[in-house]
Formats: structure tokens, C-alpha cells, sequence
């Protein structure tokens, strides 16, 4: 709150996502009855979760690919090590992953000597700076062009000092670098967005064509999901891929949307790998309240309409997940006593349940959470005495007279 700089570049940044988001909404006649449909596929899922994984599994593996299922960060990050050790390279390409930022992937891959060069222009920001991202869809939102200009000058290989802060010559900078890495990287780390259980088919949406080059170049992929992501159907894809771009990036589609099922001999990674994440889902799944929060498909629609992130930013939250969804996701996955304050930091003005293209009612959640949170003795004490005089007409009468 305390950094002006940070305050202008964020209003900037989610003022102008939601104007373009809301354009490109009120092109569609049906956007409510898309929310509803996206909303009942993921009640669908949850519903029928373990089936559907077992479906996933079956159709990867007669495609070509290779299942790994784990159970928290530290299997994740086992799997994938060894993995990528198992081809003989010291580094990874990255296409953007939240699941990988949840487990710490970067972190466990460079203790096993293996270097991750993450390919999303905004990780990339992030990687260089040494910062750590502030928003799901816009790791750098946080930052303007002056000061990536100054990142890409003090860490990134190769650029002149005559470089401009024009976004042209920003991106033109971080092209030349990413294109001789993606061309000498033979192991691609990348997450899902959607997960086809009926094809065994997985799906990356994204706007720069990095993943474009991560998912078909190198020899060997590496997808990190989580559990919640699979669909049931190929045309359930459908309906989330009108509701993800217009809620995310105010696009009517993304500019790349990638998908790949297995292995196809010749033609792209030739050794395909899904690693299946739980770590903590199962039990936001046991949870009949704080499930929805499963339904999340990672839009950040959110975060672009909530008065406290605009204001204190993603930092601010001290979790991998930042905004009104993290503020009811990060809890449930980690714990709700590690992460006390995240149910309070919201005004519960319900712009993030308007805004959300799954319709998660993220106040319910957050009210859900703030009960559970360890209360001090003397607090519980005076709440059950109002509770126990609101509770009798007689002495709440005789109370307010008092």
C-alpha cells in the first residue's frame, strides 16, 4: 500500500483487463447460461472425480503417454526430477504452470542441478528479476515497462544497453533470447489447463506462442495437473473455451490453444509424460462447502475486480494463489491456520462471484473459512454471549435497554 508505483501500475493494468473483458462479454447473449454450464460440468466432476481420473489414465496410456500419479509437492517434484535426469539434460523449458509454482518445481529441479528457463514473457520477468509472481494470469503485473526494461539490461544475456522501453523492443529482446533456448532444449515442463478424459487428451491455452514451441519441439514433455482439471467429454471443451479467454485476457479466444493426445510417431515429443496432482484436493473435495473452490479454471477474473488486490496487489497474500480465489484455495490446500489472514482480506462486496465465469461464490467460501480459522479465547467467549442473549427475546429486549 505503501509503494505508489506498484498502486499505479496495478489500477492501470486490471482497469484496462476489465474494460476489455466486459466488451467482449456483452458480445455473447448467452454468457449467463455459459456460466451455469461451465459451473454444472465442474459439479459433474467433483461429483464423479476418481472415475473420470481412471478414464484419464486409461486414454493417455493407450495413446502413448506415460501416467504418474502424486499425492503432494514432494512426489510431484520426485517424479519430474527423475524424470528429466532419466534423459541425461540439465535443463527444462517451461511453459506457464500454477501447479508447478504450488510444489515448487523451479526450486526442487536447481537443488538436482537441472536449470528451468521459464518461456511466458511475464515468468520470464519474474525469473529474471528474482521476484516472485503477483497475479495468476500476469505474473509481472506489478511491474511497468522502465523497470523490465532494467531487468532485461541487468540479467538477461546478450542485450545492448541502447535497448528501449518500447513493449516492441521489450518482447523482441525476450524473443531472441527464448529462440536459441527453445531450440537447444530437448525436455519441456509444461501444466494443463484442461484435461479430456474421454481422449485422453490435454489442452494449454496461451497468448504468445511459447507454449506453442515448449509442447512440440523438444523430446520429451512433462505436464504437471492437477486432479480438479479434468472434463469429462471433448465437447465440454466447449464451453470453457468461451468462458476462459473472455474472463481472462478479454480475448474472444486465446491466440494459441494447443492440444495433444500421447504420442504420434515422428511428429513432436516422442516420450509424454502427465504427472496427476492432489496435494491437498482431496481433501478441499471432502469439504461439501469449500469444493467449489475446485471449480476454478485459473482466469484471474477475480483478482481484476477485487478492491483489495487492486490496491495491495499479490504479493501482498504470501500464497502461490494471490486474489479472492487464493484467499479461499491457498487455505484448504496448505491449511487454514497457515494461512489465518487469507479469509479476512476481502470486504466480501461480491465482485469476485459476478465476475467468475464458474460462478464459485467466493463470500460463501470466505465466511465458510473465517469459522474455522483458530479463534482467541476471550473472542469466542464474548461471541457466544451475543450469541446466547440474541438467542433469547426476552434478554436481548431487556440488553438493548440496557
Amino acid at each position: 500500500l505503501a509503494d505508489p508505483q506498484l498502486r499505479r501500475n496495478l489500477g492501470h493494468a486490471t482497469t484496462t483487463i476489465r474494460a476489455k473483458s466486459g466488451a467482449v462479454i456483452g458480445e455473447l447473449p448467452d454468457w449467463q447460461a455459459l456460466r451455469a454450464a461451465g459451473s454444472a460440468i465442474k459439479t459433474d466432476v467433483l461429483a464423479r472425480l476418481p472415475e473420470l481420473l481412471e478414464q484419464l489414465e486409461a486414454a493417455v496410456t493407450a495413446a502413448g503417454g506415460t501416467v504418474h500419479w502424486a499425492a503432494d509437492a514432494v512426489e510431484a517434484n520426485r517424479i519430474v526430477t527423475d524424470l528429466v535426469a532419466a534423459t541425461g539434460s540439465d535443463r527444462v523449458i517451461k511453459v506457464k504452470s500454477m501447479a508447478t509454482q504450488e510444489i515448487g518445481l523451479n526450486e526442487a529441479l536447481e537443488a538436482a542441478g537441472i536449470t528451468a528457463v521459464e518461456t511466458d514473457l511475464a515468468e520470464l520477468i519474474v525469473q529474471l528479476g528474482e521476484d516472485r509472481p503477483s497475479h495468476i494470469l500476469v505474473p509481472a503485473i506489478h511491474r511497468n515497462r522502465a523497470e523490465i526494461r532494467e531487468i532485461f539490461l541487468r540479467a538477461m544475456p546478450g542485450v545492448y544497453r541502447s535497448l528501449s522501453d518500447d513493449p516492441d523492443a521489450l518482447a523482441a529482446a525476450a524473443r531472441r533470447f527464448l529462440r536459441e533456448t527453445f531450440l537447444t532444449t530437448r525436455v519441456a515442463v509444461s501444466g494443463a489447463n484442461f484435461a479430456v478424459a474421454e481422449t485422453g487428451t490435454l489442452a494449454v491455452v496461451e497468448s504468445e506462442g511459447n507454449g506453442r514451441m515448449c509442447l512440440t519441439l523438444p523430446d520429451t514433455l512433462i505436464t504437471v495437473m492437477g486432479v480438479e482439471k479434468v472434463v469429462p467429454t471433448w465437447r465440454d471443451l466447449e464451453v470453457f473455451l468461451q468462458l476462459l479467454p473472455r474472463a481472462s485476457t478479454g480475448e474472444r479466444m486465446n491466440p494459441y490453444t494447443s492440444m495433444w493426445t500421447g504420442v504420434t510417431p515422428g511428429d513432436g515429443p516422442q516420450a509424454v509424460h502427465l504427472v496427476l496432482l492432489d496435494n491437498g484436493r482431496s481433501a478441499v473435495l471432502a469439504d461439501e462447502v469449500g469444493r467449489q473452490a475446485l471449480h476454478c479454471i485459473r482466469c484471474s477474473a477475480c483478482l481484476n475486480v477485487c478492491p483489495v488486490y487492486e490496491r495491495a496487489g499479490g504479493h501482498a497474500y504470501g500464497s502461490v494463489y494471490p486474489g479472492p480465489i487464493g484467499a479461499v484455495l491457498s487455505p484448504q490446500l496448505t491449511g487454514v491456520e497457515d494461512n489465518a489472514s487469507l479469509p479476512y482480506a476481502s470486504t466480501l462486496c461480491g465482485a469476485c462471484y459476478d465476475a467468475c465465469p464458474v460462478k464459485i461464490n467466493i463470500p460463501e467460501l470466505l465466511v465458510h473459512l473465517r469459522d474455522q480459522v483458530p479463534h482467541p479465547r476471550t473472542e469466542a467467549a464474548a461471541m457466544a454471549a451475543g450469541a446466547y442473549v440474541m438467542d433469547r427475546p426476552a434478554l436481548y429486549a431487556a440488553a438493548q435497554r440496557a
